[in-house]
This record gives C-alpha cells, sequence and structure tokens, in this order.
C-alpha cells in the first residue's frame, strides 16, 4: 500500500506545477487610440509613413524624437486639427474606442471635444479666469445655470491644481497668470469639457523648471482618469511622466514600447543613438 504524502510534500507536488518564481503578469491595459498605416501629406510632401500605434487607456504616452520627424503632426491627426490646413492630407484609419474618427459620419466639433489639445504655448482666451473655464461648457450645453457652472469651473480649476492660487480672483483676466498658471488654466479649460484625451504637444517647452515639474505631477494625476498623448523633445521628461514612449525619425515610427525598456534596452540602433546624444 503506497505510502501517504506528507503536507510538506503535498506543498511541494503543488508548487512544482509553476516555474520558480513565476508571478501573474499585470494585466494590459485596454486600447484607446489605434491608429493602422497612417499616412500624412503636406502637398507633395510625404510627412508620416505608414504609422500603426495602439496608445492604451489611462495612461501616458510620449511621442519623442528630433525636431521635423513627425510627432506633432501625428498628434493632430487624433483630432483632426490637421483638416485646418488645405494642403493636408491624411490617410489610413484611426479609431477612438473602435470608432473610426475620419469617418464622414464623425461630428468634428464632438471630437474636439472628446479628444482635448494642449498647445506648446500657454494660450488662454482674452476672457477672466472663470469664463475660460466656462466658455466650453456652455457651448457644448453641458451646464444648465450659473450654479452649475460655478461648480463645474472649480471642479475643473481644482483637478489642475490651481483653485487655491484663483479663488479669489476669477474675474481676472486669464492672462494675467504667470506662465506655469496659464498652462495649467489650459489643462483646466480642456478637462471642463469632460474629454477622453487629452494630447498635450510640448506643454512645459516654455516654462521654468519649478512649473514644468508642477505640471508633470499634473499629468501624472490626470492619467487616472485620462488617455494621454504628449509630444516632448526633453527624454528626461517622457521618462518621467510616460509609462508609453514612440520614437520619430524622418517619418517613421522607429520604435514604441514599454518607456523603461525604450531608455534602458531599445532594439532599433536608430533609437539608442537619438537617445545617448549621436544625433538630434
Amino acid at each position: 500500500m503506497p505510502e501517504e504524502n506528507t503536507p510538506e510534500e503535498m506543498e511541494v507536488t503543488v508548487e512544482s506545477n509553476e516555474a520558480p518564481g513565476a508571478t501573474q503578469a499585470p494585466k494590459a491595459p485596454p486600447t484607446k487610440v489605434n491608429a493602422r498605416d497612417v499616412n500624412v501629406y503636406y502637398a507633395d510632401n510625404h510627412a508620416l509613413k505608414d504609422i500603426t500605434i495602439e496608445i492604451p487607456e489611462n495612461r501616458v504616452t510620449s511621442f519623442i524624437g528630433p525636431s521635423g520627424c513627425g510627432k506633432s503632426s501625428f498628434l493632430r491627426c487624433i483630432n483632426r486639427m490637421n483638416d485646418t490646413i488645405d494642403i493636408c492630407r491624411v490617410e489610413g484609419k484611426i479609431e477612438i474606442d473602435s470608432a473610426d474618427i475620419y469617418d464622414r459620419s464623425i461630428d468634428v466639433v464632438q471630437l474636439r471635444a472628446k479628444v482635448g489639445m494642449v498647445f506648446q504655448k500657454p494660450n488662454p482666451f482674452p476672457k477672466s479666469i472663470y469664463d475660460n473655464i466656462a466658455y466650453g461648457p456652455r457651448i457644448h450645453g453641458m451646464v444648465a445655470g450659473k450654479t452649475d457652472t460655478d461648480e463645474l469651473v472649480e471642479a475643473s480649476l481644482k483637478r489642475a491644481g490651481l483653485w487655491e492660487e484663483v479663488k479669489d480672483r476669477l474675474a481676472q483676466p486669464g492672462t494675467s497668470l504667470s506662465g506655469g498658471q496659464q498652462q495649467r488654466l489650459c489643462i483646466a479649460r480642456a478637462i471642463a469639457v469632460s474629454p477622453q484625451v487629452i494630447l498635450m504637444d510640448e506643454p512645459c517647452s516654455a516654462l521654468d523648471p519649478i512649473a514644468t515639474a508642477r505640471i508633470e505631477e499634473l499629468i501624472d494625476e490626470l492619467r487616472q482618469n485620462f488617455t494621454i498623448v504628449i509630444v516632448t523633445h526633453s527624454m528626461q521628461q517622457a521618462a518621467r511622466v510616460s509609462q508609453k514612449t514612440a520614437f520619430f525619425h524622418l517619418g517613421e515610427l522607429v520604435e514604441q514600447g514599454n518607456t523603461e525598456l525604450i531608455f534602458t534596452n531599445p532594439v532599433d540602433k536608430r533609437t539608442q543613438d537619438y537617445i545617448t546624444g549621436r544625433f538630434g
């Protein structure tokens, strides 16, 4: 009659079914923006060539690369800002939540409410701080009256980390704020219309180091609720704020992946050369 296993032997038997040190891989976030074979032309200039990328939900994705490589051109494809350039032609497919944003049935105004944009240089409206935030929700019919508007303005400024600094001067012009405060005002203005994606085109390039650090902290906080795509010339910034990085060069998407891996173990020599400062 065979001997029964002791509890210790039974535990060893169970553990032996898994590889030593095996851990369950974290679940990948769902894809928010899915681009396939995107080509961009400015008249006869083929600016972007066959760009294919998946941008994960509630993560920060950084676009890096030298000037003129196509980072901002691709960013503007995601909310169809390139539509405003007469000589620009976009081919391929870009989907947000599986809906083709270049489909003829898409309302571009609604798309740009869904996909907010923060530009390189702070550009508050020539209005009060209050009206900078209230303007978008009003034109989109998101607020029913003054109480609703007041609450939304306060909530948006709080999410942008600006409320305590401006709550006693909401009637003053947005342009009266410092550069860093103006950029946070622009971020508050973008999130006031409840977008799902926020595009940031070098949002810190005009700011001092202290203001830059505050914006970076804000980006990290906002990714809990928004999908963020940031174009940056600063590789240090990309490493600090993003979970995924895509490297563009001469209109091509050379490499993309986990930010840490891109910076520590790039696959393509062009990526390595850029990161190590051999060109850029």
